[in-house]
């Protein structure tokens, strides 16, 4: 290709067409700030430093003197919402609703505004209405979303588990572990009112939907029990350990009673042990210790403890050794024995704890769903000593 000499002409005339199109561009953004209100620059920086209720100060004198400022109207409402002033963020957003020359997105925009103040004051039939207008919009996912939301707290079960559906067909994200807990809650309530022909269908729905539900298993057994199926109660909660070994915990117990009911209790010693074998946990020593006792003596649940405090070194474990050392020792060592099992069984009630994986909330008992962020089965079954030996 020959070098042509206009091409050098047209470098600075390229050049001199960038700076004049920069200049514009400057004096444009210089304008239209020159236009903004001091109070939001303010705003701006109270919310940048963390200070939301002087930025609330600074954004209502702007509105104030502009009330056509739609998206400051936004912020402030939000910002009322997170405060906790929900009755301010109601009355912001209704005032937007009320504006007849709201654009269309905004006005869904206000609507799920308002429907989020609702939720947040707990006026979940307001709030419902507000995200049942928003289900054939735009907005429709993020509706279905606070719905499920609210059918929760309701424990409105059956519309939870379709809201669930709603959302996984459209695409909204996998659902089946929420669902099978849905269903898992109405077959909790059927057994409560003494209907265990009600659950087994529930919980076979449960299963259907997340096999690998243990609580649908557990409840599953129980629905068995109550029907006075004692085996086969057993052979249903035996299929925890498929499900997932560390569960085995929580039905341990239920196991060691069916196992006794059969009048097999050996059976069930040797099967716990197999699963502390497996999975070492408190919660499964407690049950297996109780039963050694029972079966064998305090010397073999003297050794059962030793062996897996050995194996798995907790205050938990000790506080357990302690309370077998008791039971058959020296008249002259008791009084000892018991301040060092006090002293242990006093740090032990701290560390007893479930932890959510979620949120961190620590709870005494069990949760399949978290009553701190209430997100389902983020509760390890593991207390967090365990945890943290284990980690």
């Amino acid at each position: 290709m020959e070098f042509e000499l206009w091409w050098l002409l047209g470098i600075p005339v390229f050049f001199g067409l960038g700076w004049i199109a920069a200049r514009v561009d400057i004096k444009q953004l210089l304008s239209e700030s020159r236009h903004l209100p001091r109070g939001y620059y303010r705003g701006l920086n109270f919310l940048l430093n963390e200070q939301p209720d002087q930025a609330i100060d600074a954004f209502i004198e702007i509105v104030k003197l502009d009330p056509e400022t739609v998206d400051l109207h936004f912020a402030l409402g939000n910002l009322f919402r997170r405060r906790g002033e929900t009755e301010r963020a109601i009355r912001v957003h209704q005032n937007l609703l009320a504006r007849p020359d709201l654009p269309p997105e905004q006005h869904l925009q206000a609507e799920y505004e308002l429907g989020q103040d609702y939720l947040k004051a707990g006026l979940l039939d307001r709030a419902e209405e507000s995200f049942n207008r928003l289900l054939a919009t735009p907005h429709a996912v993020q509706a279905q979303r606070a719905l499920l939301e609210i059918f929760q707290r309701e424990k409105e079960w059956p519309r939870a588990i379709e809201a669930a559906l709603g959302l996984q067909e459209s695409g909204a994200g996998a659902r089946q572990k929420e669902i099978a807990q849905f269903y898992c809650e109405l077959a909790q309530d059927a057994l409560v009112h003494l209907h265990p022909d009600d659950a087994l269908p529930l919980l076979e729905k449960a299963l259907q939907t997340d096999r690998k539900n243990v609580r649908a298993t557990l409840l599953a057994g129980d629905a068995l029990l109550a029907k006075q199926d004692v085996e086969g109660a057993l052979l249903t909660w035996r299929r925890v350990e498929q499900q997932s070994v560390p569960h085995v915990a929580l039905v341990a117990q239920r196991l060691m009673d069916g196992y006794r009911a059969v009048g097999r209790p050996q059976e069930g010693v040797n099967l716990l042990k197999s699963y502390l074998a497996e999975a070492s946990s408190i919660d499964l020593i407690e049950v297996v210790f109780k039963a050694v006792i029972e079966l064998d003596g305090v010397e073999a649940a003297k050794q059962l403890v030793s062996a897996e405090l050995r194996r798995t070194p907790t205050l938990l474990g000790l506080d357990k050794l302690l309370e077998a050392r008791l039971m058959d020792a020296p008249a002259n060592l008791v009084s000892e024995l018991t301040m060092v099992k006090n002293l242990v069984h006093g740090y032990t009630q701290k560390l007893a704890r479930y932890q959510c994986s979620h949120c961190g909330f620590k709870a005494r008992q069990f949760y399949w769903q978290c009553p701190g962020c209430s997100r389902w089965e983020t509760y390890p079954p593991r207390r967090t000593e365990e945890l943290n030996v284990m980690n």
